[in-house]
């Protein structure tokens, strides 16, 4: 019985994997507002009643298409940041960035899918907050250990100017679920960075620098190190 129910699973998880692969087929040829159920069940040859029995409704499809993506993403950024030492503080954000920049280019419609446009009629559950939480908390991870590290330059008396009183109450329950140990100010200087990053790469993404700044990874390393140095982060 164990024997039959292992090999149930695993058929079941090959299945499931072929019709991911079908939806992404689906997801850069029509984007995801055009994701059909029926389309991704024609394109496997099933019926769409037994893709059903795996998705029951296009969000659902949607949902593991982005906890899929930020997976991917993630574990992208991760695998740069072990190339570099913990106390590279700067270097490690700088991999990361480029990681992050490399994986939107190989995946584009995945990254649409998840820092684009909101798709109509989708409402993302709850259960994608964590998996969206990871590739901050790669940032995160950085300006926690360079300030434990005492290498990292911030505050007001540097130029930055000072946190207005609701930024600072937004910030502070950001760190109270997220980062209790992080202070405020270095958590805008996170999220300004992390902003920084995905507008550069959508740019890029989206042809907006043709025809000047094309090709961009000479720009997006100027800007990602200019970016580095307003946050703070040292060289180790």
């Amino acid at each position: 019985m164990a024997a039959i129910r292992m090999a149930r699973e695993r058929a079941r998880t090959e299945v499931t994997a072929e019709i991911l692969r079908a939806a992404r087929d689906q997801l850069a040829e029509h984007g995801a507002a055009g994701l059909s159920l029926r389309a991704v069940a024609r394109e496997l040859g099933m019926v769409s009643s037994a893709l059903y029995r795996y998705f029951p409704s296009r969000d659902e499809l949607l949902t593991a298409l982005i906890l899929e993506a930020y997976g991917s993403l993630a574990d992208a950024g991760a695998a740069a940041q072990a190339r570099v030492g913990r106390a590279e503080h700067r270097r490690r954000w700088l991999v990361t960035c480029r990681a992050v920049r490399r994986w939107a280019l190989a995946h584009p419609h995945e990254y649409a899918l998840i820092y684009g446009s909101p798709v109509p009629g989708y409402l993302a559950p709850k259960e994608t907050i964590e998996p969206a939480a990871r590739v901050m908390l790669l940032f995160l991870d950085v300006v926690r250990d360079a300030g434990a590290a005492q290498a990292l330059i911030a505050g007001p008396a540097q130029g930055r100017p000072p946190l207005a009183s609701r930024l600072e109450a937004q910030l502070r329950s950001v760190t109270d679920e997220f980062a209790a140990d992080v202070p405020e100010l270095v958590l805008a200087q996170m999220f300004y960075g992390f902003s920084q990053l995905l507008g550069m790469v959508s740019l890029e993404l989206y042809g907006h620098f043709v025809g000047s700044l094309d090709p961009t990874e000479p720009f997006f390393d100027y800007a990602m190190s200019t970016t580095v140095d307003l946050i703070g982060l040292t060289a180790s």
